[in-house]
């Protein structure tokens, strides 16, 4: 597909996120899929496969006559997703939403059950003022409450990008008391924020953390036997006991934290902690290593 190809209609993309997302996951497409997920009639969803083919992905799919029904070719390759089992997950865990709400609901997928976990409560007030903020490139005035400063204190931020870490909000932001950039998580505003019209002096690219890449080289905890630390490179699908991550090294303390990873302090039973870093010297976090690493695991 040709970069002038986009942008597609948001509509469209999520049909087409869709067949890609069943073919590859489940084996078989049919134009089912795609009228119970959004409501269309079996002549529209059979256009938008036949678009995606001839348009999109040449190719991708083939017509199986005793399936009744589409399967990846076997030089299947994404073009709208990314072939993650996550994404599959995704789709399920909105199917459950759905039915939680909708109890009659069917569209078609398995039967499936996703674990979900509380989620920090973020006032509406408070997001629609950090998103016109960040949006526009404008500063915002917060009163902000932390563990380690439990008295709220009002001061002016400046930021730049919104990261949802699984079921946390927070913001990467110039902190002008602190004359750093720091994370803020949503659910700590005292009261809601307010975006100003004053715009921002400062912005990612004077983020050096953000702007960082690293590299977290992840093993097995040594501790485990060696038939246990087969099996949990198999789970993570490392090459010679070794999984390389890249991220920014502002979001590499939540990473490590949604591993289960704790620098500082093994958990003392290897059963539980299960992985472990490798490089934590090349990661280059220095003295703000301990509060980063308590920020993502919402300590401070």
């Amino acid at each position: 597909m040709k970069k002038t190809d986009w942008p597609i209609r948001w509509d469209l993309l999520l049909r087409y996120r869709l067949i890609e997302t069943i073919a590859l996951w489940e084996g078989r497409l049919t134009t089912n899929h795609i009228c119970h997920s959004f409501g269309i009639g079996r002549q529209q969803a059979s256009k938008d496969i036949n678009t995606y083919l001839r348009e999109l992905a040449p190719g991708n799919l083939v017509y199986d006559r005793h399936l009744k029904g589409y399967v990846p070719a076997a030089r299947y390759r994404p073009v709208v997703t990314r072939g993650y089992v996550s994404e599959y997950q995704d789709l399920l865990a909105r199917q459950q939403s759905l039915s939680n709400t909708f109890e009659d609901l069917d569209i078609g997928l398995p039967d499936s059950m996703v674990v979900n976990s509380p989620n920090r409560v973020i006032a509406p007030e408070t997001m629609r003022a950090v998103v016109a903020a960040t949006r526009h490139g404008r500063q915002l005035k917060a009163s902000y409450a932390s563990l380690s400063r439990p008295e709220a204190v009002e001061g002016i931020l400046e930021p730049h990008t919104l990261v949802c870490t699984g079921n946390n909000w927070h913001l990467r932001a110039w902190s002008e008391s602190n004359r750093e950039f720091r994370d803020f998580a949503l659910s700590r505003f005292h009261t809601a924020p307010t975006a100003l019209r004053q715009k921002a002096k400062h912005t990612s690219q004077q983020d050096d953390d953000w702007n960082r890449n690293v590299t977290m080289s992840i093993s097995p905890d040594q501790r485990l036997t060696e038939a246990q630390q087969k099996i949990i490179a198999l789970d993570y699908g490392m090459e010679n006991g070794r999984l390389n991550v890249d991220t920014r090294a502002a979001l590499a303390p939540y990473v490590l934290s949604r591993l289960g990873i704790a620098l500082d302090n093994h958990h003392p039973d290897p059963l539980i902690q299960q992985l472990e870093l490798t490089n934590p010297d090349q990661l280059g976090f220095g003295s703000k290593r301990e509060r980063a690493l308590k920020a993502a695991a919402g300590l401070s």
